[in-house]
């Protein structure tokens, strides 16, 4: 079976992304900040950090879940989870008013699009499940 179709692509470079932007929320997060949220409140450096390692998470995540096919539906969502969640929060904020609608647009294709296919690639992995090899 080639376990290198779209998934393991799409899984290498979402986990790459992740865990490269959490990478630098946690050792340049006032440069991440004023480049990325500058327009959503004050610079918070233990929150920029906190957040850069979930994002780190998430990334060690999908990249695990690249490289072993057998794993792929439940590390595809725990990678999910917290992209999920973290763009719940920004529908949230805008729907609370605390942030401007425009955000949703410009939040798409690094917040709620690799979360899509995240989530994509995990139910359609639960679903046919990858034996394991010996």
């Amino acid at each position: 079976m080639n376990d290198r179709g779209f998934a393991y692509w799409a899984l290498l470079l979402l986990g790459a992304l992740a865990l490269g932007n959490g990478l630098i929320m946690g050792i340049a997060p006032e440069p991440w900040f004023v480049r990325i949220a500058a327009d959503t409140g004050p610079l918070n450096f233990h929150l920029v950090r906190d957040v850069g390692a979930a994002y780190a998470t998430s990334g060690i995540a999908a990249l695990w879940a690249a490289r072993a096919p057998q794993f792929r539906g439940p590390l595809a969502l725990t990678a999910a989870l917290f992209q999920g969640l973290h763009g719940a929060i920004h529908v949230f904020d805008v729907l609370a008013g605390t942030q401007p609608a425009s955000h949703l647009l410009e939040d798409f294709p690094g917040v709620y699009l690799p979360t899509l296919v995240l989530i994509g690639i995990a139910v359609h992995a639960l679903r046919r499940p990858v034996p394991v090899r010996t």
